[in-house]
């Protein structure tokens, strides 16, 4: 994995806190323990409004995950988190429905009122 890929924790922990939190409901705590240390590797570049997915691992364009592959749906309290999990790892996590995430990085001053 490069080094240069952020942590998602860093950009979205909000998304990280609550992936581990659903993750750990669902009675899936290997991957509620991997979800903390997911990397941003791609946006899904689909370009629907209402989708935020990303990668979390390097994997080509049209190919199908192959075996080993499951999908973990979550039950977040609005819109769908679906994770593609292969052999263990999260791949993929799509972000559907909600609201804007917000980039930690990103400092966004204030509006006056």
């Amino acid at each position: 994995m490069c080094p240069e890929h952020p942590l998602v924790r860093e950009v979205f922990p909000e998304l990280v806190g609550e992936l581990v939190t659903l993750l750990e409901e669902e009675g899936e705590n290997e991957l509620a323990i991997c979800a903390r240390d997911l990397r941003l590797v791609a946006e899904c570049g689909c370009g629907d409004d209402f989708c935020q997915s990303f990668r979390t691992e390097p994997h080509p364009d049209g190919q199908p995950f192959g075996p080993g592959h499951r999908c973990v749906p979550l039950s977040p309290s609005k819109g769908m988190i679906i994770l593609d999990v292969v052999d263990g790892r999260i791949m993929y996590v799509e972000v559907l429905d909600r609201e804007p995430l917000r980039d930690a990085r990103v400092h966004r001053p204030e509006r006056p009122a």
